[in-house]
């Protein structure tokens, strides 16, 4: 169930696992809707504040192998909670869209999933974090975590370098919380062309209305 939808701008996230694809469509979705006259920021998780990029550097830092599985979640959720107050919440209430590189989906399938954390407990954690906002549609990108593997061609931080295993149980979480909350998810093959699930996205946008 939804527990809060805004009345003006309207909140896009993509999620997927590592290489799955969905930057290069955030970034299409952004020009799409901005050269289409509806007025859209981008943001990215963890990081988009002063703040909350000073987490991620700690989060994603190859030498930090030390950190636990608790501490993961509250960083990312921290990281989260400070872009929600300083640049989502702000956006929406000005009539301005967003569009959001992971939400806190992420943490329910990376750190729940993942991490095998309870994932009720990082559910209460996330309403907390982010002032109750949920995404007004979230776009996930499927694929399979070895065909992900072979797409990357730059270091791995040190999330993706737990490895193959890690991103199957995300995967598998992702695919859970894809049921769980199919009010706002729209699940889309991620071995499908670029311009293919561009091309659905921004059809699934405006069937659910969300933009003219």
């Amino acid at each position: 169930m939804m527990r809060m939808s805004t009345s003006r701008g309207i909140f896009i996230s993509f999620e997927g696992i590592d290489g799955c694809g969905k930057s290069t469509q955030v970034k299409l979705l952004v020009e799409y809707l901005n050269q289409s006259g509806n007025e859209t920021t981008m943001v990215r998780e963890p990081g988009g504040t002063k703040i909350s990029e000073e987490i991620r550097d700690i989060l994603l830092n190859r030498h930090l192998d030390n950190i636990c599985d608790r501490t993961e979640a509250l960083l990312m959720t921290g990281s989260r909670s400070q872009l929600t107050n300083e640049i989502i919440l702000p956006y929406l209430k000005k009539g301005l869209n967003v569009v959001a590189d992971r939400y806190y989906d992420s943490t329910l399938a990376y750190q729940g999933g993942g991490r095998e954390l309870d994932l009720e407990w990082l559910i209460k954690l996330n309403h907390f974090a982010t002032y109750n906002l949920d995404p007004n549609i979230t776009f996930f990108i499927d694929i399979d975590p070895k065909e992900a593997q072979k797409r990357k061609n730059q270091e791995e931080d040190r999330i993706e370098r737990a490895g193959i295993d890690l991103q199957a149980r995300v995967r598998n979480a992702y695919i859970e919380l894809a049921q769980r909350f199919r009010e706002r998810y729209v699940s889309i093959d991620g071995n499908a062309s670029v311009n293919t699930i561009h091309e659905k996205i921004i059809n699934e946008i405006k069937m659910k209305q969300l933009i003219k």
